[in-house]
């Protein structure tokens, strides 16, 4: 007997149309002895690092909600960045960071009837799958043959969409490139009427970060992340911003967003695990350039990266490289469904020694 639940007639007319085109992110499935397909950093914490994140993640008390403010996280947070605790909002993660800023930013301008979102291509899909499921229009301007801002051409989606928000990786996901400084500053000064937020979420593994456009042109925020420094399972990201921005996406944020084992765990690692946490990006910085230079010497384009991964071009087809390096274990991200200059590309996150050394085995046979 079919026992599935029958969708309500009046369902699919309520749904918002423009989830028709989208997708929901499910990573690949199944056993792959060597994952490096989700921009994760390798377990390099030592033994005594997790035993006293594990202590104190631990809540004094499980039968509370965590703490609605997250203030103790947002203090550790400041002191580790540089900033205020009330110009920062902490989320989920950055994509539910994300989320809250389109959903505060929503409004469309005057004369418009949907609001607009500018970001670049490829980038972090989140961007525009968020914005698109809140019905924003999304512009994205291809990055030039270096992989680097088009400013010209940001200037113009610009002036043509009136965004209410600019979405700047840099280092960008998944090119892994650092944007040119004067390139990011003039795409900042274009879009002078809208919020541009820099996303530094891999800028642990980058020689410069960007917070100085924070102070110069109010604008500007910057996301960031514990997600690629070891950390991904607490799911932490925030947000730094005007206090006046700030105090208007926190009406939008969920209450008790952060679980207390989360905010505690996160609070410790930014006061405690500095060392260890520098330790652990400078050696997966190391190896990310090992790796480079095998796979260079496989005859395989590798793109500059100020990340933990690499952007990887490949004579075969990405698509069916992906195929052979799974079938034989070695599980990678692959972009040749975009098209176009994306059919040879692969992304490639830095793993283990042993693990970078298995994947140079293996593409070496496929690539």
């Amino acid at each position: 007997m079919d026992r599935a639940m029958p969708l309500p007639d009046f369902l699919p007319a309520l749904l918002r149309p423009e989830l028709a085109e989208l997708h929901a992110y499910t990573p690949v499935a199944g056993h792959f002895p060597v994952r490096l397909d989700a921009n994760e950093s390798p377990p390099l914490l030592s033994a005594e690092a997790r035993a006293a994140l594990a202590r104190a993640a631990a809540p004094e008390d499980w039968g509370r909600y965590p703490d609605a403010r997250a203030l103790d996280l947002r203090e550790a947070i400041a002191a580790h960045c540089g900033a205020e605790p009330d110009e920062i909002v902490a989320g989920v993660g950055s994509d539910e960071v994300i989320s809250i800023v389109l959903t505060a930013l929503s409004r469309p301008r005057q004369g418009a009837d949907a609001a607009s979102v500018v970001t670049v291509s490829p980038t972090f899909v989140m961007y525009k799958l968020s914005a698109r499921a809140r019905g924003m229009r999304v512009v994205e301007v291809p990055l030039d043959a270096g992989w680097d801002l088009d400013v010209a051409g940001l200037r113009r989606a610009v002036d043509f969409a009136r965004p209410n928000v600019v979405f700047i990786a840099s280092p960008n996901n998944p090119t892994g490139a650092l944007m040119s400084e004067d390139r990011l500053e003039a795409v900042v000064a274009a879009a002078s009427d809208a919020l541009v937020i820099v996303d530094e979420a891999y800028i642990d593994f980058a020689p410069r970060d960007q917070l100085a456009l924070l102070r110069k042109h109010p604008n500007v925020a910057v996301l960031r992340t514990l997600s690629k420094i070891g950390l991904a399972s607490l799911r932490i990201g925030w947000l730094i911003g005007a206090r006046e921005l700030v105090a208007e996406l926190d009406k939008v944020r969920q209450p008790y967003n952060l679980p207390t084992p989360s905010l505690r765990a996160a609070a410790f690692a930014l006061r405690e695990l500095g060392g260890e946490l520098r330790r652990a990006a400078a050696a997966v910085t190391a190896e990310r350039e090992r790796l480079a230079a095998g796979l260079a010497e496989l005859g395989l384009s590798v793109a500059p990266s100020h990340a933990n991964f690499l952007w990887i071009g490949t004579r075969r087809p990405a698509g069916e490289v992906f195929e052979a390096l799974a079938a034989r274990g070695v599980l990678v991200r692959s972009f040749h469904a975009a098209g176009g200059r994306l059919a040879h590309r692969l992304r490639i996150t830095v793993g283990l020694p042993e693990e970078n050394d298995r994947l140079l085995a293996e593409i070496a046979a496929c690539a």
